[in-house]
């Protein structure tokens, strides 16, 4: 808290890439909105970039030699399965498990990203499109519900990710689907 923003990047990337800090940097956003709510924005930009970066440090490590590290420690077929999300769905397969609370987890799929060789720009974009709806997301509510925000996260997080997610998987859907009808065009 006393570090602000720049506290806010070290604990999302943090998270993001090396530890696990489940639900910190949400509380950490409303908290800091509530205090200082001309700085709203601020707060979910920082958290965005920080998790963006932590995350971007995994997809490279994996980009790198991840493919040996997780077939030793995941089985074939979830690897295989992974790959065949990624090839199909590429963005969307970032974008959604990036918008879930915990503990929905979203490193394996920053993992796997950069196992498929995911393009950087397309990573980049996709991580930093999820993160910055919730992040920046959670500090507008904070602006607007005050006080209120942290209880309302606390109660009502998981259905409101749940309902942006299937939102999202929906759009993915239609959008492949009118993709597929163009191509037998």
């Amino acid at each position: 808290m006393s570090l602000g923003a720049p506290g806010l990047f070290i604990l999302a990337f943090l998270d993001s890439s090396i530890l696990a800090l489940p639900e910190i940097v949400d509380v950490l956003i409303v908290w800091m909105v509530i205090e200082h709510p001309d700085r709203w924005l601020l707060y979910g930009g920082m958290a965005t970039a920080g998790s963006v970066a932590g995350c971007y440090m995994l997809y490279a490590l994996a980009l790198r030699g991840g493919e040996a590290f997780l077939r030793k420690r995941l089985h074939e077929r979830h690897v295989e399965r992974f790959m065949a999300l990624f090839q199909r769905y590429g963005v969307f397969s970032l974008v959604v498990p990036s918008l879930m609370p915990p503990p929905v987890p979203f490193k394996p799929f920053v993992l796997m990203a950069g196992v498929s060789g995911m393009p950087r720009t397309r990573f980049i974009a996709s991580v930093t499109a999820g993160r910055g709806l919730r992040y920046v997301g959670e500090a507008l509510l904070a602006l607007w519900y005050g006080r209120q925000a942290l209880t309302y996260i606390h109660e009502n997080m998981a259905w409101v990710s749940m309902l942006a997610a299937l939102a999202i998987a929906v759009a993915a859907l239609l959008y492949y689907g009118y993709r597929r009808l163009s191509r037998r065009k």
